[in-house]
Formats: structure tokens, C-alpha cells, sequence
């Protein structure tokens, strides 16, 4: 994502804000980059971990039933000891019980293994209201959501006419894709609503090594290529790849970037690239399969990543982004992995 792009990947960077809305409960963990902070030392905090362990602990795919028959007193304590220091049980009530009423079932949407974390969403039967949820290793919340469901079936039904295909090799992994924005951050902003993040996964993991180093990413330095013929319109080549990684540049969110112009008022974005690895210019012609540059970590970024999409005009903030006609696919969506030539 080029905008907020405020997630991180590893339970141990998640930072614990906490909201109450009419229509959301949400929360989002940052914990402190050691690997004992997670957890208070306190002897209170002990006694609960024990007591957690102790318990047997319900699964992700057991806890949209237990919100519908309204058993928040099993589910707050299966919530982190940081997060029920931002919610209540009084107040996780409060906005779960009306949020829930009168929802009959969920289905799940998405399930999201990475780098340590679960990511769990699911639409109710009317795909009016969803839940997002991230669990440890050991089923432990350390986020919550409770979203309504914005929709935009004109948008959604509108396709680019240039048929574009895929720009990378390899295997790559969908982070944020679809048509809401539980399974697509970017969805409810129409410059980005289309958008895709795309990183490279191995056996659950986007990195190896040392996590705070870019070159720990198996998608750091992977090359970019063109997805439709075209011409160069814009270039950005010089700015610095995110150190360490966490860190992000929100004076230039799109970091080093390419912007091609395909005809028919339709503009491709391949942005966060690696600084100094652009290999075209303004005015280049280009066709499918052209390397354009390697993928980075630079701008508004939380890891090496490619974040592309499609819009109709040249500039990323005043343009509208448009749904992508896919060569080979009706379209990625989260947690689901592609396979490029």
C-alpha cells in the first residue's frame, strides 16, 4: 500500500491502538522489537499466561459462533494481556452484542498464515458486516475487527480495457487484494481501491534472517516487469530503501516507482522498488515481459513489496483506480498465491 500502510508483518511490531465506533471495534498491537515484550513480567500477567495455558483454548474457526451465541466472557479470556489493557469485557459487550445481532452466520473470506501470525476474516451471509481477527501460534488475539461493509458494484464491474499480465516471475503472494476492504486495505480510497501488495512468501514467511535487513526478503531485488505495452510517463529512481525495516517514508509514499501510460486513459503503478534499480526513462516504449526496475522497500512501506494497480490518469492521489482485466485470472485476491512464468 503507498498511503497508512500501518500492519506490520511480525506479532512482535504490532503497536496496541484502540478504537470504539458505532460499527467497529478495533484494535492493533505494537509491541516492543524485543522478543520478551510481548508480554508483561508482572506477576499478575504471569498468573494469566498460566491460567491461559492451563485453559483450553478455542480455534479461529470456532470463534464467529461463540460472537453469534454471545460468549464474550470465554472470548476476552482468550484476548493478549496487552489488548485488555486498551478493552474492557464491559466494552468489548458493548459494541459486540448490537454489531451481532441479528447475523445468522459468517462464512470465511480469507486466511492469512504470516510470519508467525493468523489472519482470519469473515463475511456474514449478506456481505453487509465483517470480522477480522489475528491470532498467535497459540489461538491468543492480539487484534479485532468488527467492520461494515462498504461496497462499489459500479467500480467493481468495471474492467480496464487493456488486458494486463503479470509483473514479476516466480511465485508471489496476494497480502492485499479483492473487492472489500477487510480483504483489501485500499479499497474504500478510490485512488487505490483496485491496488494490489504483493510479497514473496517460503513456508510462511516473507524473510530469512536477520528481519530489520531488506535483503532478508525473499522479494528484495526481485525483478519488475512490464505487465502491458506502453509508454514511460513518469520515473523515480533515487530515493533510499527503508532502514531499518519497520520504518517508512511518508514524505514520498510511493517510493521509487515506474507509471506507464497503456492508451485508452489507463495508467499502470509499480511502486516501492529498490533504490538506483529503474532501468527505463521517461519516453521509453516498453511491451509485456520489459524488465522496469527491482522490487524494494522504498516509500511508504513496512517491507519489500510491489504495490501495483491501475488508475486513469498519471497522477496517484487525484486519479481514479480501476478494477484490472487479468490475462490468466478473474482476479487475485487475499491469501491467495500466483504463479507468473
Amino acid at each position: 500500500m503507498i498511503k497508512h500502510r500501518k500492519m506490520k508483518r511480525n506479532i512482535m511490531l504490532l503497536s496496541l491502538i484502540f478504537a470504539l465506533t458505532a460499527s467497529s471495534v478495533t484494535a492493533y498491537a505494537e509491541a516492543s522489537k524485543t522478543s520478551g515484550s510481548q508480554t508483561s513480567t508482572s506477576p499478575s500477567a504471569k498468573n494469566e499466561k498460566s491460567s491461559q495455558n492451563k485453559m483450553t483454548a478455542f480455534t479461529p474457526e470456532q470463534l464467529p459462533k461463540l460472537l453469534l451465541q454471545g460468549k464474550y466472557d470465554r472470548i476476552y479470556k482468550q484476548l493478549s494481556p496487552p489488548f485488555k489493557k486498551q478493552i474492557s469485557l464491559k466494552d468489548l459487550k458493548k459494541v459486540g452484542l448490537p454489531f451481532h445481532k441479528g447475523i445468522a452466520s459468517y462464512t470465511l473470506l480469507s486466511q492469512l498464515h504470516a510470519n508467525d501470525i493468523k489472519r482470519y476474516i469473515w463475511l456474514d451471509s449478506k456481505g453487509e458486516k465483517g470480522i477480522e481477527v489475528i491470532f498467535d501460534s497459540k489461538n491468543i488475539i492480539h487484534s479485532m475487527l468488527f467492520k461494515k461493509i462498504q461496497k462499489f458494484p459500479e467500480t467493481d464491474a468495471q474492467r480496464t480495457k487493456t488486458t494486463f499480465e503479470l509483473p514479476f516471475h516466480g511465485d508471489w503472494f496476494t497480502y492485499w487484494g479483492g473487492t472489500n476492504a477487510l480483504v483489501n486495505y485500499h479499497y474504500d480510497h478510490e485512488t487505490q481501491r483496485y491496488a494490489y501488495d504483493i510479497v514473496m512468501k517460503n513456508k510462511g514467511l516473507s524473510y530469512k534472517g536477520d528481519a530489520t535487513k531488506n535483503e532478508s526478503y525473499y522479494a528484495f531485488g526481485q525483478p519488475i516487469v512490464a505487465a502491458a505495452t506502453g509508454k514511460v510517463v513518469q520515473v523515480v529512481n533515487d530515493i533510499e530503501d527503508n532502514v531499518p525495516v519497520g520504518t517508512a517514508n511518508e514524505e514520498h509514499p510511493a517510493g521509487n516507482h515506474v507509471i506507464i501510460d497503456h492508451g485508452n486513459g489507463e495508467f499502470s503503478y509499480y511502486a516501492h522498488l529498490q533504490k538506483g534499480s529503474v532501468s527505463v526513462k521517461v519516453g521509453d516504449e516498453v511491451s509485456v515481459g520489459d524488465d522496469l526496475g527491482k522490487c524494494g522497500n522504498s516509500g511508504n512501506s513496512s517491507e519489500a513489496h510491489l504495490h501495483f494497480q491501475v488508475s486513469d490518469g498519471a497522477d496517484l492521489f487525484t486519479s481514479k483506480s480501476i478494477r484490472v482485466q487479468w490475462k490468466d485470472a478473474d482476479d487475485y485476491v487475499q491469501g491467495s498465491t500466483i504463479k507468473a512464468p
